[in-house]
């Protein structure tokens, strides 16, 4: 074994038969650590497969980073004004922040944000050669020009 791999083969740079191979010159392969696939997603090759979990990170980490900014506005903007359930007389600024809120969300708004989560997952196209297929999916802030 090598000590930068811990490969039985030796040396990476002369295993040239493995499939992660095609996506080693790929963006965001950095040293030390090279083409990083610890699960081993990518070991049958596809080129396809691999633009699809690309493209799927990118779509998850934009929402991870909408979900952040979601869990820090209410706390240094404050919350909408009026009511998030009119028939349980229930205000948005009575929804506590952070995890403590998702137990006093009524069900029906649970249903609202599925529902709505589903609509921009079926209505995106995602397939190769279009702006979703590469990451881009039109959303723009409101700052952004």
């Amino acid at each position: 074994q090598d000590g930068l791999t811990g490969s039985p083969w030796g040396d990476w740079a002369l295993y040239t038969d493995s499939p992660l191979r095609a996506f080693e010159s790929d963006l965001g392969v950095q040293a030390p650590l090279g083409f990083f696939d610890p699960v081993g997603y990518t070991k049958d090759g596809s080129a396809e497969n691999f633009g699809r979990r690309r493209q799927s990170e990118i779509k998850h980490g934009r929402i991870a980073m909408l979900a952040a900014m979601g869990y820090i506005t209410p706390e240094v903007a404050g919350k909408f004004p009026g009511y998030c359930s009119f028939s349980l007389n229930l205000k948005f600024a009575d929804i506590p922040n952070g995890l403590a809120g998702i137990s006093k969300v009524p069900g029906a708004g649970w249903a609202q944000i599925l529902a709505y989560m589903s609509f921009c997952e079926v209505t995106q196209d995602q397939s190769a050669g279009t702006p979703g297929g590469r990451g881009d999916f039109g959303f723009k802030v409101l700052t952004a020009s």
